[in-house]
């Protein structure tokens, strides 16, 4: 009889073990290297989006998307890449942090340039298929100005919300050194084009201000729930590391932190994710079901996984099961 326990608890591990996603990129650099995870559920399956690295022999390729599918939320198969388009001067040193949004039976993709420093910029993209993207014509569709800030916009984050879209975003200050939180609007009939998104505010929505938190707040992604906004975002730069918070607002602009502890903390020691839980993407399922997607590393940013888990939600706030 302790036999036959034995062997099914043996014969059971490695489908206990497979239960969570672990999922990293091989394709650019040899080594598992995914950042920056967004996720939708597309014409019968889910599609993740999320940036890799410049290829290992060629650093001019710059950062761009990969595209992954899965059936389970579990198991994902790399699918396509999203690159720059040639002759796209605004796009062409690389493109990155991914955020999507199914609209009108398409995906319309927001993602940021790279390597322009304080001149990065939000832009925009539509698929019918979610693989293959068509640019909007005004790229880029977003830079914020104001005395607040440096001109920088990356992270994009866009949610429909009473009748209008907001598109959250990340960007610096004049001195370059803190990273913080902004917001902008367009009418609920936008093509997502430039004209359309004006600053909903003329200053940071959130800023970093825990200690934990330390001199930035990046990646916000943002949940609806009983009529309220909840913002899932990273605190602190990477691997300082970088931990997942929660705040909630009732009108997209003003904000509240709901705890002021990590929601989800960096593992400890010699576990995969010992140097930061990062870069948070709050999916919501068809079904209403919540998942945290966040990316981790236990060795400073050699290496990049994703993996996720299930959020629930009691009295209005979010928590994890132990």
């Amino acid at each position: 009889m302790r036999k036959s326990i034995l062997l099914f608890l043996l014969l059971a591990v490695p489908v206990l073990l497979q239960a969570q996603m672990m999922f990293g990129d091989t394709t650019r650099i040899g080594i598992p290297f995914s950042k920056d995870p967004h996720v939708v559920n597309f014409k019968g399956r889910y599609l993740m989006y999320y940036s890799i690295p410049p290829y290992k022999d060629n650093p001019a390729s710059g950062w761009n998307i990969g595209i992954a599918e899965s059936h389970d939320l579990i198991r994902w198969n790399k699918v396509g890449e999203i690159t720059p388009v040639p002759g796209e001067d605004y796009e062409k040193n690389g493109l990155c942090a991914p955020g999507a949004l199914v609209k009108d039976g398409k995906v319309n993709l927001f993602y940021q340039t790279y390597g322009n420093g304080a001149k990065d910029a939000i832009c925009h993209a539509v698929s019918e298929d979610g693989i293959n993207f068509k640019r909007n014509p005004t790229n880029p569709i977003f830079r914020p100005d104001g005395d607040w800030n440096c001109g920088r916009a990356i992270d994009a984050e866009v949610c429909e919300f009473k009748g209008k879209y907001y598109l959250y975003f990340a960007t610096r200050d004049k001195d370059f050194k803190i990273q913080m939180q902004g917001v902008a609007v367009a009418p609920g009939d936008t093509d997502f084009s430039r004209d359309d998104w004006k600053l909903a505010i003329d200053e940071a929505i959130l800023y970093p201000e825990l200690t934990w938190e330390g001199e930035c707040i990046e990646g916000a992604s943002i949940a609806k729930k009983n009529g309220k906004l909840f913002m899932f975002y990273a605190g602190a730069y990477n691997n300082a590391p970088q931990q997942v918070g929660v705040a909630v607002s009732k009108d997209g602009i003003h904000w509240e932190r709901l705890f002021d502890k990590p929601f989800m903390p960096n593992g400890k020691p010699g576990e995969w994710n010992s140097c930061e839980s990062g870069h948070p993407h709050l999916f919501t399922d068809l079904d209403g079901r919540t998942y945290l997607f966040y990316q981790g590393n236990n060795d400073y940013g050699k290496t990049w996984l994703i993996t996720n888990v299930e959020v629930f939600w009691k009295k209005g706030k979010p928590y994890l099961k132990k």
